[in-house]
């Protein structure tokens, strides 16, 4: 069964990202653009997971809990999760390998909780764009031990990339799908890195605002459309 995709969507409680990437506005568009299934990745927390999944329940869409994790090298790695529980109890890992450092609202932007009716529930004050205390391989065992699956991010950029920071993609972690941005020319950037052809690509949005949400373009086959079958794809 082809599953239409993006598995890299920021919420308002990315600093970066737009005040009204909120849980119904990002149902809604994914609803509007034909997508099966989604992930609400946040920069380095899981606090507005609950709230876009209960939104899509009477949607038809399935949204896998995630988080894109900055790791101890800088390399933004996406982690999916298999539900509410394991997200967050990852989001208390990723809480406490954070440095207690303010976020500064007036450069970086609110960072905003909020329920499934879009109503603010608080602004979270620990500042979210940060590298953690977790290097690649913590990540990579603690998304394990939780029943989740890592996929490093946006894998064609000049910064915050596996290859930029580590130059590989360590053949160790066992990967068997990395992300590519919604731009990258794919002939292109195999034809620079020919060892990734042996990777399966997913393209993802990183979407900040509604418009970048990706259309009904990226497919993956899987038995159901579920998360539980997405992730074990993604491990296959």
């Amino acid at each position: 069964m082809k599953a239409f995709y993006d598995l890299h969507i920021h919420s308002a409680l990315s600093p970066c990202a737009q005040a009204d990437m909120t849980p119904n506005n990002i149902v809604n568009m994914a609803h509007i653009k034909g997508l099966d299934i989604i992930a609400v990745t946040d920069h380095n927390a899981a606090l507005n997971c609950e709230a876009v999944f209960n939104c899509a329940k009477n949607r038809g869409i399935v949204v896998v809990p995630g988080m894109e994790l900055e790791t101890r090298e800088e390399v933004h790695v996406i982690c999916l999760f298999p539900g509410l529980e394991e997200v967050m109890k990852m989001h208390k890992e990723v809480s406490n390998a954070l440095p207690s450092i303010e976020n500064r609202e007036d450069i970086f932007g609110e960072q905003l909780i909020m329920d499934q009716e879009d109503n603010i529930i608080s602004n979270y004050k620990p500042m979210l764009l940060t590298a953690t205390n977790l290097s690649i391989d913590d990540v990579f065992e603690k998304v394990d031990k939780l029943g989740g699956v890592v996929v490093p991010a946006h894998v064609d950029r000049d910064s915050f990339s596996i290859i930029s920071n580590l130059g590989i993609v360590p053949d160790y972690l066992n990967l068997k799908y990395i992300e590519i941005s919604k731009d990258c020319v794919m002939d292109e950037f195999l034809k620079k890195y020919p060892y990734l052809s042996t990777y399966n690509l997913l393209k993802s949005s990183d979407a900040h605002d509604l418009g970048k949400i990706l259309e009904k373009e990226s497919s993956i086959e899987l038995k159901e459309i579920s998360i539980e079958c997405l992730i074990e794809s993604l491990k296959k």
